[in-house]
This record gives structure tokens, C-alpha cells and sequence, in this order.
């Protein structure tokens, strides 16, 4: 892992970790699946911390926000408030949590615990050097078919103007509360709701080991993509 570089007081960082992670099978709430040992969500807030960010606000579930402010005591500043219902909630309830002073805001999911420190920081460059919004992406490396209801192959999609989101996103804080107040339904992350206010999201090359932990096989993954990292 790098060297933590200065702290930049004017990026503050906000983790929904409410969700239960139904997909991950039964268990605790996904941000405290272990993973090597560890809460996924401590393995991400290391590699946030190391990117030199002013400001952490987690989202925890409601019933565990003391157990998950003890937990990541050791990481560093970090405040700790119940989330929502939903991922959208949790991260309304974060994003108010911080203090006025900071102007850029990324928003990163706990189940991307690899996500490296350069990847925060290149984030956070970016809407720093002008843009409202700005997502991580890789190429979608992977034939798309659009498909029917019947299970009937409609068409293949052209993969070369497709790109796989991930996270942290970051925003201009004025342009990510916008975009809360503005919604109406539900969104899979936050640069979607951006969209609809014909806000331009800039893209910025994504790294793959900000994979998203999601299934059980994603957990074997991490770990062996953990031990690689961790190599001598």
C-alpha cells in the first residue's frame, strides 16, 4: 500500500454499509463479512485513509453503529451515523453528516474493499480539476446480447461504447445534493441520479481490483487477489 500522501481538507468520503447482502448468502450485514479475517468494510476504509481524504462518514446499520465506530477506531478519523433503508437513504443520511467546509464528495461502496489509493485520489483529481462528476470505469470485456422476455435473443449490443461503473464516485457536493433532492425513484448508485439532471458525468480508467464483492465466489476472488497484493 502507499504512503499516505498530505490530507486534502477539501474531499470527504461517504460509505453506505447498511445493506444486508442478500447475494453474498446468510449472514451479518455485507460490509462486515470477513474477508481474510476482516470486515470488508475495514479493508476499504484502510485504502481510503491511505488516500489522504479530510473526512469519513460511514453509514451502519442502525442497530451497529457503536459495534462499527469501536471497529474502525483504529483507522482514523471517522464518523459513524445510522444508515437507511435503502443505499440511497444511507448515503443522504452520510452526505449530511458532513461538515460544510468540504466540496468534494466520493461516494464508495464497502463491498469494493481493494479499491486502491490511487484510485480515490484519481477521483478526486478529476472533479477537482473542474468536473461535477466523475466515474471509475473499466471495458466491458464480455459479448452483450439484449434479450426478450420469451428468453429470445433480440440483438448484440456493441460492447466497445459500453463501460462496467465503479467506485468512489465523487461530486461536487452542490451537485450530489441536487441530484438526492431531485429523485423521486430509486437509483443503483449516485452518478445515475446525477444524469437526470443533465449533469455530465466524466469517466476516469477504473482499476480491477476495485471488483465488487457481491456473490461467494467474489469473496475467493478478494482473497486471492489480497494475497497477490500483499506478496513480497
Amino acid at each position: 500500500m502507499t504512503a499516505r500522501p498530505e490530507l486534502r481538507g477539501d474531499v470527504a468520503v461517504l460509505v453506505p454499509a447498511a445493506g444486508l447482502g442478500v447475494r453474498l448468502g446468510p449472514g451479518g450485514p455485507k460490509a462486515l463479512r470477513l474477508l481474510s479475517g476482516e470486515p470488508l468494510l475495514v479493508h476499504a476504509l484502510r485504502r481510503v485513509a491511505a488516500a489522504g481524504v479530510g473526512c469519513v462518514v460511514v453509514a451502519a446499520p442502525p442497530g451497529e453503529v457503536d459495534a462499527v465506530a469501536q471497529l474502525l477506531a483504529g483507522i482514523g478519523p471517522v464518523t459513524v451515523v445510522p444508515g437507511g433503508d435503502t443505499r440511497q437513504a444511507s448515503v443522504a443520511a452520510a452526505l449530511a453528516a458532513v461538515p460544510a467546509n468540504f466540496d468534494i464528495i466520493l461516494v464508495h461502496d464497502a463491498a469494493r474493499s481493494l479499491a486502491p489509493p490511487a484510485l480515490v485520489v484519481s477521483v478526486a483529481d478529476a472533479v477537482r480539476a473542474g468536473h461535477d462528476a466523475v466515474i471509475p470505469v473499466l471495458p466491458v470485456v464480455d459479448t452483450i446480447k439484449e434479450v426478450a422476455a420469451s428468453g429470445v435473443v433480440v440483438g448484440t449490443v456493441d460492447r466497445t461504447v459500453l463501460r462496467a461503473v465503479q467506485t468512489p464516485q465523487g461530486f461536487r457536493r452542490a451537485v450530489l445534493a441536487a441530484a438526492h433532492d431531485a429523485a423521486t425513484d430509486q437509483h443503483t448508485d449516485d452518478a445515475g441520479m446525477v444524469e437526470k439532471l443533465g449533469v455530465p458525468v466524466f469517466c476516469v480508467p477504473g482499476d480491477e481490483l476495485a471488483m465488487k464483492i457481491t456473490r461467494p465466489v467474489d469473496l475467493m476472488i478478494a482473497e486471492a487477489l489480497l494475497a497477490r497484493t500483499l506478496a513480497p
